[in-house]
């Protein structure tokens, strides 16, 4: 791989794109300053070639996916960001609050089959703080004792801890004692102040939103990372957002996954804006692979992209898909997106990575392997 990047598509390289695209094969860290000059100069080729160099150093043809389901609690939600489309207030003819009883039928249904995680995230309610969401979580784990509990954003539990009283910590701690395990990466949206003022000037800061996966960290909740990118941002903003959480990971090592998101522009306020291309997706894709060095996976939601795109970027540094959501999440079904009940079969999973050449790996949610299918006879899920 090396010697092909080098003879081929290094040797007519403009001097600082053949320096940015050594330190990368030579395994070197690159800056903020190499960062943006890979979007805003550097051919798709390019990016995808060095992408995949890495994603292939770190995992050969692996790739991640896991059995899992989705619950939004509530769409009802006291912030008003610009670019979502998921948002309701109390009374309106589209909002919805599941009763602790309908969470557990929803976790019931899956009581005998194989899934592994339960994804928990929603709108910010006014009146229900970590108390009511730690007993969601020790019912759900009566249900089934084994699942792995990862819910609620950072900008969900700056509220419901501050709602209960207590320190980030204290907090964090006490839902960790409830059964949370670790925690999704949304909320993120982009840390710069100016364009976070502009899309969401209600939400909790980027401080916020760091100091609270670093204190999670600490208390022994791993967590993922997010990033929203295709609105009115520039590539400056993502590279400064990607470098805030490299320096955390530096720091703590307990990110999980980066997961670019991607602006879908139905039902918002920032619809007249537009989506962001497939190849500008890819580009992301790939350059968040260069950049963030010490993240050991890059995921691609696949509802949110669709299939063919997630098969795509299995070639720009991606190596995980998500799993088999399996419900009818409705955050980005009500922004646009062509699938409006995504769920996949684990079968229909591995078949979508197989197509496109790479091996399937079912996971739990910090990674350790359920199934390898490199080493069985057969790829057939049962």
């Amino acid at each position: 791989m090396q010697t092909n990047i080098s003879s081929i598509l290094l040797e007519n390289l403009p001097a600082e794109l053949k320096a940015v695209s050594e330190k990368i094969i030579n395994g070197k860290r690159i800056s903020e300053e190499d960062g943006i000059l890979l979007f805003e100069k550097a051919e798709l080729g390019l990016l995808g070639s060095l992408a995949n160099m890495v994603r292939e150093r770190k995992h050969g043809d692996k790739t991640y996916f896991n059995r899992n389901f989705h619950i939004e609690p509530t769409n009802i939600c006291i912030y008003n960001c610009k670019f979502c489309s998921y948002v309701r207030k109390q009374g309106d003819e589209d909002a919805w609050e599941y009763s602790l009883d309908d969470v557990l039928r929803i976790t019931e249904s899956y009581k005998d089959k194989q899934v592994t995680e339960v994804h928990i995230v929603g709108g910010v309610h006014p009146r229900r703080d970590l108390h009511y969401y730690g007993e969601m979580i020790s019912k759900i784990k009566q249900v089934i004792p084994s699942i792995h509990v990862k819910a609620f954003t950072a900008i969900e539990l700056d509220f419901m801890i501050k709602k209960a009283k207590v320190s980030i910590k204290e907090g964090l701690a006490m839902l960790k004692e409830y059964g949370l395990d670790s925690i999704p990466g949304g909320g993120a949206e982009i840390f710069d102040p100016e364009i976070r003022k502009e899309v969401c000037f209600e939400k909790s800061t980027a401080d916020m939103w760091l100091n609270i996966h670093r204190t999670a960290h600490q208390v022994g909740i791993p967590s993922n990372a997010t990033i929203l990118y295709g609105h009115i941002e520039k590539y400056k903003h993502r590279i400064d957002h990607m470098k805030r959480l490299r320096d955390l990971q530096d720091e703590t090592g307990m990110f999980n996954t980066f997961i670019p998101l991607k602006f879908r522009k139905e039902n918002n306020k920032l619809s007249h804006i537009g989506e962001v291309t497939t190849i500008e997706d890819l580009k992301n894709y790939a350059v968040s692979r260069l950049f963030l060095d010490n993240f050991d996976h890059i995921k691609a939601y696949w509802p949110m992209i669709g299939k063919h795109t997630t098969q795509l970027s299995l070639s720009f540094g991606v190596d995980d898909v998500d799993g088999t959501i399996d419900d009818t999440t409705k955050i980005y079904s009500m922004a646009g997106v062509e699938d409006k009940s995504p769920t996949m079969s684990s079968q229909e999973l591995a078949d979508l990575i197989l197509e496109v050449n790479r091996i399937p790996i079912e996971r739990d949610t910090l990674y350790n392997i359920v199934k390898d299918y490199s080493k069985s006879e057969s790829v057939e899920i049962n």
